[in-house]
């Protein structure tokens, strides 16, 4: 392993302190951003507006390491998905999907899952280890290179393998780097966490960032999410929603998207929708239905059109902005849901979960 400092984990705070410490003026930490981010350099020779002996002691103590491209798949549809190699023995997976007038990056935060969604494949391999916020940024540099003259990268959503704010203070230094107008420059509104429910650390995060908010919330009682989102035993939906109230307190058009996966006679009843309405009045939201994405050995199927098109009905009746996502990337495993990776699992889960199918 390297003993040289990776500038990727640095925001520009964290560069300002760098440069500061070298004894040179913070403005180097802007010019050092904009020839990573912006330009995609990670070669300090390149960086010609930093004087010689700069570039030369930067070469010397400090270096720009990336994730390594490993494999890329293009959809039919024209989804990206890449794997990429992290540090010899784990893989993560980010995806790009392209839409009329943007494009979105589904980022990963956990080398696996920490949590235990069960009807997610990434929860099913388990968890390694917290990403660095290199390896977090570095996603997205990847990503912006190999879309380069094909595509434009407009979107980002930690919505990859992991939970985000189980990794907070790398999570929100890669956030800053996205939002920052000498790095990738994407507008608040075009950068959303996705949470499950972390109640503590949405707290956290509403103080110190102002990216998009989204909650994996898949069912609208405490009995049923219990099961299907673990952590709710933790953190239940009454404190949870309080916590995204509190995340958009200040600023009256911000809204919550609430994600919910449709499960064939789980979570999809008439009923169940009614419930779903009565649970989130009161907050400004909209709700995001998400088709299942199969996975092998789940016990879960995904629900007919007909029950998403009646579910929709009942949430858009009671004022509900209602959208249901639109199925991209199955053909190479790139869904929401399907991310696997490769992970060297530290919780025994994978094994937990293929004993259960030989059983």
């Amino acid at each position: 392993m390297s003993s040289k400092l990776n500038l990727l984990n640095l925001d520009r705070k964290g560069l300002e302190a760098f440069f500061a410490e070298l004894g040179e003026k913070p403005f180097r930490a802007t010019q050092v951003l904009k020839w990573i981010h912006q330009e995609g350099v990670s070669d300090f020779e390149l960086m010609s507006n930093l004087s010689k002996a700069l570039r030369a002691r930067l070469a010397d103590i400090a270096e720009v390491r990336l994730p390594e491209i490993v494999f890329e798949q293009k959809s039919e549809d024209g989804t990206y998905k890449w794997v990429l190699e992290l540090d010899g023995q784990n893989r993560i997976e980010t995806v790009f999907i392209p839409e009329e007038g943007r494009g979105t990056l589904c980022v990963s935060s956990q080398v696996g899952c920490a949590l235990e969604c069960t009807f997610c494949s990434t929860a099913q391999q388990g968890f390694n280890r917290n990403l660095s916020t290199a390896e977090i940024i570095g996603q997205v540099w990847v990503a912006a290179k190999a879309l380069k003259g094909k595509a434009n990268l407009t979107n980002v959503v930690m919505m990859g393998m992991g939970e985000p704010l189980l990794n907070f203070n790398n999570t929100v230094s890669a956030l800053n780097l996205m939002m920052d107008d000498f790095a990738y420059g994407l507008a608040k509104r075009r950068v959303t966490v996705s949470t499950s429910g972390v109640v503590p650390a949405l707290l956290r995060l509403a103080d110190v960032s102002e990216a998009s908010l989204a909650v994996s919330l898949h069912a609208p009682n405490d009995e049923l999410r219990d099961i299907l989102v673990p952590i709710n035993k933790k953190y239940p939906i009454a404190q949870l929603l309080e916590a995204c109230k509190y995340y958009i307190k200040d600023e009256k058009r911000r809204k919550v998207t609430f994600e919910y996966v449709m499960l064939s006679g789980i979570n999809d009843s008439v009923e169940q929708a009614h419930q779903l309405s009565k649970l989130l009045e009161g907050i400004p939201s909209k709700v995001n239905l998400i088709p299942f994405n199969p996975f092998p050995n789940t016990q879960y199927t995904r629900s007919s059109n007909n029950a998403i098109h009646r579910f929709t009905a009942v949430l858009k009746e009671a004022g509900l902005i209602t959208t249901t996502r639109k199925t991209r990337g199955d053909d190479i495993d790139a869904a929401c849901g399907q991310l696997v990776g490769k992970v060297k699992d530290k919780t025994k889960r994978q094994l937990k979960s293929q004993q259960a199918v030989i059983l």
